[in-house]
């Protein structure tokens, strides 16, 4: 058995341990269901549910690892759910959908000084 922030590392869903461990302690973790800590240890079969970026991920444990290894080696250790693919799946393509984010114009310094000209004006 291995702690849960340390597999999540090793499996290669956060950069750093200290990221899992602050997503695990965030409450962004879930095994089996249940909000978890990090030094609780997964075990194979574990469902393991979390946010990693943008995606909510439930993955199914298949290997046990405390060292970060290559990606290929690392798909070894999870089996994704089918429901978390097509939740995945939906994101990407609703995002996709909204295009590019609008590219608002930033007020320039004068114009700072006159909203604030405005907006601190004292009522006659």
């Amino acid at each position: 058995m291995i702690r849960t922030d340390k597999w999540l590392w090793a499996a290669r869903f956060y950069k750093t341990r200290a990221q899992a461990k602050e997503a695990v302690d965030g409450g962004k973790v879930k095994v089996n269901g249940a909000r978890t800590k990090p030094a609780k240890e997964i075990k194979i079969n574990d469902l393991v549910e979390f946010k990693a970026g943008w995606d909510d991920r439930a993955v199914l444990v298949t290997g046990l690892s405390d060292i970060r290894r290559g990606a290929a080696e690392a798909s070894l250790l999870f089996a994704e759910t089918e429901a978390s693919l097509q939740n995945r799946e939906n994101a990407r393509l609703k995002r996709a959908s909204l295009g590019p984010m609008p590219k608002g114009e930033r007020p320039t310094k004068r114009d700072r000084r006159q909203i604030h000209r405005l907006v601190s004006r004292p009522d006659s």
